[in-house]
């Protein structure tokens, strides 16, 4: 494995290992919500991980790059998320809408649905190598007195693979700057 994959692959288990701790630390010590959920918007970057292939070529799984977005509408629980899937792969597009709700003050969970764009070239993404609906759960952490927040989530790419036709499955986390 190259120096860019060994470092992506690092970096991708530490950002699931942080959103994974915020989201334990969030449940281990639920306070009832009785504010909107998590303010903000936010952009932000971490690594995802494939958890499928193909099934005819067994290509697809492995780690690649995420640019992510969330634009939160302030009057309702409801979000525009975008992620971007670079390096270590073809590139992909994943836009969702989201619905959040509340699991503390600074912490939202969600479930969104969307589509996901590859880049069209036959070698597979992480979220697949054709256009297909995805469903999106994740949660959201904003840090108290700053502007960071912790992201992560999962995308189901259905029919997501030219070659076989199966799910593609992703995890996905980082870090974000809110705004």
């Amino acid at each position: 494995m190259n120096s860019t994959g060994r470092w992506m692959g690092l970096a991708a288990i530490a950002s699931l290992l942080a959103v994974a701790a915020t989201a334990a630390g969030a449940m281990l010590n639920p306070k009832v919500a009785q504010a909107q959920v998590a303010y903000g918007s936010y952009v932000g970057i971490g690594a995802g991980l494939g958890l499928s292939n193909e099934a005819q070529t067994g290509r697809g799984s492995g780690v690649q790059g995420v640019i992510a977005g969330r634009y939160r509408f302030l009057t309702a629980p409801v979000s525009i998320r975008g992620q971007a899937f670079v390096f270590g792969g073809d590139f992909a597009f994943v836009p969702t809408v989201s619905y959040d709700f509340p699991l503390s003050w600074n912490t939202d969970a969600y479930v969104g649905a969307g589509v996901s764009f590859p880049s069209g070239n036959d070698d597979p993404t992480i979220v697949g190598n054709k256009t297909a609906f995805v469903l999106q759960p994740g949660i959201d952490h904003m840090f108290p007195n700053s502007n960071l927040v912790a992201f992560g989530n999962a995308i189901f790419a259905f029919d997501a693979y030219r070659n076989g036709g199966n799910m593609a499955i992703s995890v996905q986390g980082g870090v974000g700057i809110q705004f």
